[in-house]
């Protein structure tokens, strides 16, 4: 039985369904051959933050302004800012070598929380030769008073503001915390987002009681991870006019089957490979193609969504129904 394995993200053709999500090894070119030579049909850069963007503005501006109270006209020794290409050249440079060593799409990465001059980077990316682009948003709203309505407001006005730079398609990537996850969504996408990527992991920093500072705390995904995404992708399929990819828990075969019975049209992995290296994705597409073919599915299209909310004969399931459920029949070692 001939399989198909193709599906469409953000309105591209993929070979398959998975995806390698933004991490430092997509940005190196030996890392990202050997990715595609895996079975990665796309892979997602790490994100160029707001943060280094301000930097390099602000760097620059302090050379411009440098000497100038002595020396009228010092100003003429530099190149004009438009000249000059402020910020991490490095990256869009990164970009360009990589579409011309590997034939599956680069997806750019934007991490940022506010709109602003560094939004014009969108555009830069797009020029470089992204096939699209991912809107990392991670803002941790610690202004007290800043209500839930300013928070929604500002990921919508950022959204809205990123798509308007780019022709390119545009996904977003966020985190679960919001009260209305769906409405959310929903807005994500009427601001303009092409597809949605669930969902952020929220790294949180640590103390160290040695030094008494905060430090920062990254530990690789588990699978325990992938239930939370894998339910609201259930939700939201069917009911939305966009790209859905579940990231954060995908480790296996398994994980990538269940996030296209929920209706993903990607799963995106980074952790697993980190720890078992890039033959991993042959394993996970192979693990694929088997229970397809004991399943009796032809083509990734045909079992995607099939578990979905909109297509469960339970839909309290994905409500309070499993919640319930599982708290009732849980009885650990007190048997």
């Amino acid at each position: 039985m001939s399989m198909d394995l193709s599906t469409t993200y953000l309105g591209l053709k993929l070979k398959n369904p998975l995806v390698v999500a933004a991490s430092p090894m997509t940005q190196k070119l030996d890392s990202l051959i050997a990715l595609e030579e895996k079975g990665a049909a796309a892979a997602v850069f790490p994100s160029l933050f707001e943060e280094q963007i301000e930097h390099d503005s602000l760097e620059l501006t302090k050379l411009h302004e440098f000497g100038t109270d002595s020396f009228a006209e010092a100003l003429s020794y530099f190149p004009e800012e438009d000249d000059y290409h402020v910020g991490p050249e490095s990256y869009l440079d990164a970009i360009s070598k990589a579409k011309k060593a590997v034939t599956i799409p680069i997806i750019a990465s934007l991490n940022g929380t506010s709109k602003g001059g560094w939004v014009r980077y969108a555009k830069m990316m797009q020029d470089a030769g992204a096939d699209a682009l991912e809107l990392n948003i991670y803002f941790i709203a610690t202004d007290l008073t800043m209500t839930g309505r300013d928070v929604e407001a500002r990921y919508v006005d950022l959204v809205a503001a990123v798509k308007q730079s780019v022709s390119i398609p545009l996904a977003v990537k966020v985190g679960p915390y919001f009260s209305s996850m769906g409405n959310m969504a929903k807005r994500l996408v009427d601001a303009g987002a092409d597809g949605l990527v669930l969902f952020n992991r929220f790294l949180q920093p640590d103390f160290d009681l040695e030094t008494l500072e905060t430090a920062p705390k990254l530990v690789l995904s588990t699978p325990f991870e992938m239930l939370l995404p894998l339910r609201w992708i259930a939700i939201l399929h069917g009911q939305l006019k966009a790209s859905l990819a579940l990231t954060s828990g995908l480790h296996d075969a398994a994980g990538l089957i269940k996030a296209l019975l929920a209706g993903a049209d990607v799963g995106m992995v980074v952790s697993t490979v980190y720890e078992e290296g890039s033959s991993q994705l042959s394993k996970i597409l192979s693990g694929l193609r088997e229970w397809m073919e004991e399943k009796e599915y032809e083509s990734v299209e045909q079992l995607k969504g099939s578990m979905s909310q909109q297509n469960c004969a339970d839909p309290a399931a994905f409500e309070r129904g499993n919640y319930m459920k599982a708290l009732t029949s849980f009885t650990g070692k007190f048997i």
